[in-house]
């Protein structure tokens, strides 16, 4: 079964600046961890939620609004694949991703393969 691995970081986290070199340096080791890891596939970082723009289309009109939909304490900050033989594999992946540690949380979601037919 494949995963997404949702990350989303916690306050601490999301301001990476206010980090001790130490800290920057073990979070950075965690992910090179994980992206070693067999069955992982990295994804991508995001930009800080500041820098989105959301779009919604209503009544066939195309609406915009700059920065996230929702106010929250936690953002999306990335995301990667995971293939695993079940859920409690994934688990024990999520638990090792540095944000989980940094008040942040990952979010696991089954990847559904689309026939196209």
């Amino acid at each position: 079964m494949k995963y997404m691995m949702l990350i989303n970081l916690g306050p601490k986290a999301r301001d990476w600046r206010n980090l001790s070199q130490e800290e920057q340096k073990q979070i950075a080791q965690g992910y090179q961890a994980l992206n070693s890891t067999p069955g992982v596939t990295p994804g991508i970082g995001l930009a800080p939620p500041e820098t989105a723009t959301t779009v919604r289309v209503q009544d066939g009109k195309t609406l915009t609004t700059d920065g996230p939909f929702v106010e929250t304490k936690e953002a999306l900050d990335g995301f990667f694949t995971f293939e695993a033989d079940d859920l409690d594999a994934a688990i024990e992946l999520a638990a090792r991703v540095p944000a989980a540690s940094l008040g942040g949380a990952i979010e696991i979601r089954p990847i559904q393969e689309w026939s196209g037919s």
